[in-house]
């Protein structure tokens, strides 16, 4: 199991395939360091020599990858936040950045349903009642 860039990458995998575990590392710049470091596209990671992987590593060397980039995306959204712009308040209140509706849908941003002022008789009655004093 070769590890690169922090990240170990999975045997059965083609190599174009494989790197994209990596944060960061999608399709367009996958194929691009296969091509610029002249690997096989059809070698499986673990057939990888460690002179092909010391390849990768210095064409991967080149992107911001992992924690790099995460910091940066984290920098952004905290200055966004900082500054009030309309995505950051979007962000500290836990709904949608880019102009999703949220009267129908975002469940995932928002988070599971919660059912407001339908309440059973016996559960109003129990929440209405007064705790008993032991004097």
């Amino acid at each position: 199991m070769p590890r690169i860039a922090g990240q170990d990458l999975p045997d059965h995998k083609k190599v174009p395939y494989a790197l994209r575990y990596i944060f960061g590392v999608g399709p367009k710049i996958a194929n691009d360091i296969i091509k610029k470091t002249k690997i096989n596209p059809d070698k499986r990671s673990n057939e990888l020599n460690s002179e092909e992987i010391n390849r990768i590593q210095a064409a991967l060397d080149q992107i911001m990858i992992e924690g790099d980039l995460r910091r940066e995306i984290s920098d952004n959204i905290s200055r966004l936040k900082r500054i009030h712009a309309y995505r950051g308040l979007r962000h500290m209140a836990g709904l949608p950045v880019r102009g999703q509706r949220t009267k129908s849908n975002a469940r995932t941003k928002r988070g599971a349903k919660k059912t407001i002022g339908a309440l059973s008789k016996e559960a109003a009655t129990a929440k209405v009642e007064p705790a008993k004093s032991t004097k």
